[in-house]
């Protein structure tokens, strides 16, 4: 195993144990994008999303995580973008939405279904009542730049997108919603370098991002790939 690997492993582990503490009251929330579609990226050299399940599987291993630290009832939300596994359902010829149902029946889930970034937006400040229920944890799987959540990277257009977060738009998030010390994490590419910062301005949390790319994996949560690859807040 490389250091750089070694290395990136190590700083999960810590930053996973010091957000631990933080979602004791609240609601942890995981944001899951879509995957591409194979007609866009199969004449790439190094395409995206070999399995529908990139993104899905990820989120699962990290809810696994949360909830066995906040124990079986603590409220855990998933907000899946939903066109993406729609159409790639075609592509596999399996219902993608039926198997991310069964997620959420196993980790006893909230499982919300989006279309748009204003949607996202919306459920941070007025899934719950804010006022009584806070957003203890925030974290992000899916495709993403410097400057942006990417919810349907290559699904709808090759190497673009038409459902996103950007970061000009985090001022619209209610930062009154999030819990004192919330831990929040993009595990997307190159979100360290930009959308970290508008996410602190605007929320008065620290998102942890990549400086760099990162590699959504079998059997772990993602890594770094990027030759001076770090994780920032």
């Amino acid at each position: 195993m490389s250091f750089i690997r070694r290395l990136s492993l190590l700083l999960v582990v810590l930053l996973l144990l010091g957000g631990s503490a933080l979602a004791a009251n609240g609601e942890y929330i995981i944001v899951v994008g879509g995957p591409s579609m194979y007609q866009w990226e199969k004449y790439k050299v190094y395409p995206h999303d070999h399995w529908w399940a990139n993104f899905v599987h990820a989120a699962r291993l990290r809810t696994e995580q949360v909830r066995a630290q906040l124990g079986p009832d603590a409220p855990i939300t998933w907000l899946v973008y939903k066109q993406g596994y729609l159409d790639r359902a075609t592509q596999e010829h399996q219902d993608l939405t039926g198997l991310i149902d069964s997620v959420r029946e196993k980790f006893n889930l909230n499982l919300v279904w989006f279309h748009a970034g204003s949607e996202v937006i919306d459920y941070l400040n007025n899934g719950q009542s804010r006022n009584r229920v806070k957003i203890a944890g925030f974290e992000y799987f899916g495709h993403s730049n410097r400057a942006c959540f990417m919810f349907d990277y290559s699904n709808v257009l090759d190497s673009a997108s038409k459902s996103w977060l950007h970061e000009n738009e985090l001022s619209k998030i209610d930062r009154r919603a999030f819990a004192h010390g919330a831990y929040v994490r993009s595990w997307g590419c190159h979100t360290g370098e930009s959308m970290s910062k508008k996410w602190y301005r605007a929320t008065g949390t620290h998102m942890i991002g990549a400086i760099g790319k990162t590699q959504f994996m079998m059997e772990e949560l993602p890594i770094l790939t990027s030759t001076d690859g770090k994780w920032v807040n």
